[in-house]
């Protein structure tokens, strides 16, 4: 069974930075390719960034790049996402997700990944 968890969702005012955290363990650490997706309001989930395992390949949402970071503690086996430059419009639930390889599709797409956390709510003042 593979368990992740997220955490460190809070209000922030624009123009501020927050660091996301995704628990896992060591296997899945090194058999999946890890990734962070958003869901605002009446919105459908969308991708926001993945990173490997094996060569800490990255990939950003176009509107999160240059502002958001991910990255992997191996001895913490953990995942992150520094978040800086926050706009209003990054306002959403973020969650951690775990997508087995080989991937079937790509890693933008939600249907790769088949295990997902409960989110945590990222709020974004004006």
């Amino acid at each position: 069974q593979v368990h992740v968890a997220e955490s460190g969702g809070r209000l922030v005012q624009a123009g501020g930075s927050l660091r996301l955290s995704c628990a896992t363990s060591k296997h899945t650490f090194s058999s999946y390719v890890m990734g962070w997706f958003r869901q605002a309001p009446g919105k459908e989930r969308e991708f926001v960034a993945a990173v490997t395992w094996t060569y800490n390949n990255t990939w950003y949402a176009d509107s999160v790049k240059g502002r958001f970071m991910i990255s992997r503690d191996d001895a913490e086996i953990t995942m992150y996402l520094q978040m800086n430059r926050l706009k209003p419009e990054d306002t959403a639930v973020y969650y951690c997700a775990a997508a087995p390889t080989p991937l079937r599709v790509g890693v933008r797409f939600s249907s790769a990944y088949d295990y997902w956390g409960q989110g945590t709510q990222v709020t974004v003042s004006s």
